[in-house]
């Protein structure tokens, strides 16, 4: 066997090596570093090895199970409506007795492509308890204005909605790949022995559907674990860490207490909990299919 061209090997090495560079110095690096910040603490500017001190905070720490408590809710509440409503979506948007199926497509994917900064900003304004327009329009049919951003109940319900609104339409496209991969010969010859549209869903659409539905539901679990924008700009965390997420909490140990620490002890639980909600939800659907 002839020995490779010693020039074609430098020349894929030098393509190969900015990408390298740049993924140990964005990724490995802080990676690795914040490991070791996890297991270390800073007294006068100097760090020193605690072990596992910093992880032993997290058990009394009030604020770090608030922060989980509300990524639970959002998890039992928000995550199976925006799944629920963006399979119902798609199969509707999947009919072909559906006029102009494409512009309903684009309309609900359309707050996908907005920016996490601009479309939290556009829903603070909408809930401002002055002259924000979902007041105005509770006061034109008679009731009260609601305190949306500064009541722990709708302040979640606030950050809920926009969630909702944020990212039914992009899981509802990824769940319609999954539908137009169903060779429709299953869905004439449903029609053909009579089957009803809710007789053909349940038992055609959502088996097939499973692995798609599991993907959806582990993407939006992993992005409600890491959410951030929508709470920090809607609400800040508040009222009285009704809205605090763990990234959210991590962000402001750092950056405002600046314990770099604690923060990097606070992220790699974050990891560890996403890990095993994951290995958890694929457990599940495994064994639903065996």
């Amino acid at each position: 066997m002839s020995r490779r061209n010693p020039r074609r090997r430098n020349a894929v090495a030098g393509f190969v090596a900015p990408a390298g560079i740049l993924l140990v110095l964005f990724f490995a690096y802080p990676l690795i570093r914040s490991l070791l910040e996890s297991f270390q603490s800073t007294q006068s500017g100097t760090e020193s090895f605690t072990g596992f001190s910093q992880y032993g905070k997290l058990f009394h720490d009030p604020l770090i199970r608030k922060s989980f408590t509300n990524v639970g809710i959002l998890l039992v509440v928000q995550v199976p409506i925006m799944i629920g409503l963006a399979i119902f979506l798609a199969y509707s948007v999947h009919q072909s007795w559906l006029k102009f199926h494409r512009t309903f497509r684009y309309i609900y994917f359309l707050p996908a492509i907005t920016t996490l900064v601009a479309y939290a900003l556009v829903f603070r304004v909408l809930l401002a308890t002055n002259g924000g327009l979902a007041n105005q329009f509770l006061v034109a049919l008679g009731h009260q204005p609601i305190d949306w951003l500064n009541s722990p109940f709708w302040a979640r319900v606030s950050v809920i909605s926009a969630l909702t609104w944020r990212w039914t339409g992009y899981n509802m496209m990824i769940i319609l790949a999954g539908l137009q991969a169903i060779p429709l010969e299953q869905f004439d010859s449903a029609a053909i022995d009579g089957a009803k549209w809710w007789r053909t869903f349940r038992s055609i659409v959502v088996p097939q559907l499973r692995p798609v539905i599991l993907f959806t539901t582990v993407t939006s679990t992993i992005g409600t674990l890491q959410l951030f924008d929508e709470n920090y700009i809607l609400t800040g965390g508040g009222p009285n860490n009704a809205t605090l997420t763990p990234i959210l909490y991590l962000y402001k140990t750092a950056f405002r207490d600046f314990d770099f620490n604690y923060a990097s002890a606070i992220a790699w639980i974050v990891v560890v909990v996403i890990g095993l909600f994951s290995f958890i939800q694929f457990k599940l659907f495994k064994d639903d299919e065996s």
